[in-house]
């Protein structure tokens, strides 16, 4: 400014590249966060599996009291139980259908979500292919003439309207 008040300053304002205390902080709580739960991965995924599978108890009626007991004892003793015909499952949670969901997402990649794009005239579309090479298209909307041609064509039918 004329007066020399207010404006650019050569050398005033936080060095180019350096980040506030506030975004270092937060870099070091992800960064512990990520250090515990890599170390207990294992354990965490199966809590995860036994909220979308539903939480489960193996119970077994006791043919001469009548009374149901939860079976905790070893393989044997649950062989056992799953052989004869007075064991159960027993659910104490619901299957929870978000966790399920979370976990095949994660697993095997989320599955691709439809977009429509409304609007008038084009759009080019840019992409690189693996061996490094840009290539581009153009998509246009299409006239009302075009789309009951193509969809005649899908449908069985030649462009003139008759029936194929």
């Amino acid at each position: 400014m004329a007066n020399g008040h207010g404006g650019k300053r050569a050398g005033a304002g936080r060095p180019h590249g350096t980040k506030n205390e506030n975004t270092l902080e937060k870099a070091q709580a992800r960064e512990l966060a990520r250090q515990m739960i890599t170390a207990r991965l294992g354990s965490l995924l199966e809590a995860q599996l036994d909220n979308a599978e539903g939480i489960r108890h193996l119970m077994m009626r006791d043919p001469k009291t009548g009374k149901f007991e939860r079976v905790t004892g070893d393989a044997k003793q649950i062989d056992k139980a799953l052989k004869s015909k007075n064991a159960c499952w027993i659910y104490t949670k619901d299957p929870n259908v978000q966790a399920y969901t979370d976990l095949l997402n994660r697993a095997i990649d989320k599955p691709a979500e439809h977009v429509e794009i409304a609007g008038e005239g084009s759009i080019t579309i840019k992409w690189q292919t693996n061996d490094g090479e840009k290539e581009s298209g153009e998509v246009r909307e299409l006239s009302e003439d075009e789309r009951i041609r193509r969809a005649r064509k899908v449908n069985g039918h030649i462009d003139n309207g008759e029936s194929s």
